[in-house]
């Protein structure tokens, strides 16, 4: 966890076009204390990521407006938000993590049915795997 700081300190970006599946990660990422802000597409959640800076970013791939390959990659060009680590969703295979990796995803977590099995605990893990890699203070 982030040196100081709780899971209520700590502000996710979930962004998924799925609304059933947006409402339930962001009711399991609440429940485990986490601020949770959200977005259903690619344009807003570039706009959203901009103006409030969040912790971590869960992102979908399959978005509309732009897709969440075009927003990992702008996310990662941009001064603000490039360091901000992205968790990637995605139902393509696990080979292509290497791709989304180098396109600077921090994680990802397969979209499946057992995503939000045990209320959330694969997101919720790989959530604070990833706030805890974050907290490593930088000398």
């Amino acid at each position: 966890m982030l040196r100081g700081f709780g899971p209520a300190e700590v502000k996710i970006l979930l962004v998924d076009d799925s609304k059933f599946l947006r409402r339930a990660c962001e009711h399991a990422l609440a429940r485990a204390g986490y601020q949770v802000i959200t977005a259903d597409d690619g344009a807003a959640a570039l706009a959203i990521a901009q103006d409030q800076i969040p912790s971590l970013v869960v992102l979908d791939m399959m978005l509309p407006k732009l897709s969440g390959l075009e927003v990992l990659r702008a996310l990662k060009q941009n001064v603000a938000t490039k360091d901000i680590p992205v968790i990637v969703l995605t139902s393509l295979s696990e080979r292509n993590s290497a791709k989304l990796l180098e396109e600077g995803a921090t994680s990802f977590v397969e979209k499946s049915d057992s995503l939000l099995d045990k209320d959330g605990a694969v997101l919720i893990q790989a959530v604070a795997r990833v706030v805890g890699k974050a907290a490593t203070p930088k000398s």
